[in-house]
């Protein structure tokens, strides 16, 4: 199945985000094509047609559509403050809370990831949801093996950190990382529920 890459993340967005945004009425706003055409299983899989746009192909106007209905979508989504973008990464919420391992489960379903930041931009990008719902948000930053050292969940070493004054402070006893209200990060349990941000 071929997609634009841009299309692919709006439509992962959008099924993480539209059942909370439009109060449970996405169907106005999907295009006319089967699930299936997106998010085929293995025993259907050559059945799902390519839309890829060929000269005088007829799916050149499938694909305008697409692409047409997928920009309104990711309109409505900003209108609701459900996704911010940095740098070409989609940041999405559904509103909705969770601890450490339930948030990293419900972004890996919908075809993201933990909200990460690499930059202040990004940082930034995150922050809007923490402020807007006033609330905190986990990180996609663990403890290391080593005590009070962090890293990103794939082992990489951090290459950006907002850490608040002293922080992290726990001495492995905290082994995720929430972000607070004015964007700073600090280090904590992972059993607490906090907003649930995805990147794309």
């Amino acid at each position: 199945m071929m997609l634009p890459p841009q299309l692919h993340k709006i439509l992962a967005v959008a099924f993480f985000v539209l059942p909370f945004c439009a109060q449970g009425k996405p169907a106005g706003f999907f295009p006319r094509f089967p699930l299936k055409l997106f998010f085929g299983d293995a025993s259907n899989e050559q059945q799902i047609p390519d839309v890829t746009p060929l000269p005088g192909n007829e799916n050149e106007d499938d694909i305008r559509e697409l692409e047409y209905r997928i920009s309104r979508l990711e309109g409505v989504l900003r209108l609701n403050k459900m996704i911010t973008e940095s740098g070409g990464k989609i940041f999405a919420t559904s509103g909705k809370s969770a601890d450490f391992e339930a948030t990293v489960e419900t972004c890996k379903e919908v075809g993201g990831s933990i909200a990460t930041p690499r930059n202040p931009g990004e940082n930034d990008a995150i922050l809007y949801f923490v402020r807007y719902f006033n609330t905190y948000a986990y990180l996609g930053i663990k403890q290391s093996l080593i005590p009070g050292r962090f890293q990103l969940l794939n082992g990489a070493q951090l290459s950006y950190t907002n850490w608040y004054s002293n922080e992290p402070s726990s001495n492995g006893e905290e082994e995720c990382v929430e972000m607070y209200t004015d964007g700073t990060w600090n280090d904590k349990k992972c059993n607490k529920n906090h907003l649930i941000v995805c990147q794309f």
